[in-house]
């Protein structure tokens, strides 16, 4: 069997970047972890913390949710999104893809209703569950599905 090389998504937020990582196969985005973060603007510890997985996972490809706007105008949390990913260039060598994001988090709170997980306890996994909906369209796409 061929093992790929893994990839990662990133849901990035203001308060949270939620971290979903590809098997080793290719097959499927799996959530993994949600940063959390002090400051929208502290971003030192989040990207050493992307960095880390990145080396440990041997990630060889980032994609990274865009929040576009329902009418596909781009706002304030794109620009933020942009520079967030300027950053990451600085710390990590791998490729960074944008993909378009909207309704992941809808969908996401759907995926965790659906599960059974309650609302107050959805807060915790809602980014990471977004990324993997994020990586996973990245790879439906990139795999002609």
């Amino acid at each position: 069997m061929d093992l790929k090389e893994r990839i990662m998504g990133l849901d990035y937020g203001s308060k949270t970047i939620g971290v979903a990582i590809s098997d080793s196969l290719g097959l499927t985005a799996q959530p993994f972890e949600t940063i959390e973060r002090s400051k929208e603007n502290k971003l030192r510890r989040s990207l050493a913390k992307i960095a880390k997985i990145v080396e440990e996972k041997n990630i060889k490809k980032i994609v990274v949710g865009l929040p576009v706007n329902m009418n596909g105008r781009r706002g304030k949390r794109v620009s933020l999104t942009l520079e967030f990913v300027e950053k990451l260039k600085q710390r990590v060598d791998v490729p960074i893809i944008m993909q378009d994001e909207r309704l992941t988090t809808v969908e996401a709170d759907e995926i965790l209703d659906e599960s059974g997980v309650k609302k107050e306890n959805r807060k915790q996994f809602i980014d990471m569950v977004a990324a993997g909906i994020i990586l996973r369209e990245y790879m439906e796409k990139e795999n002609g599905k």
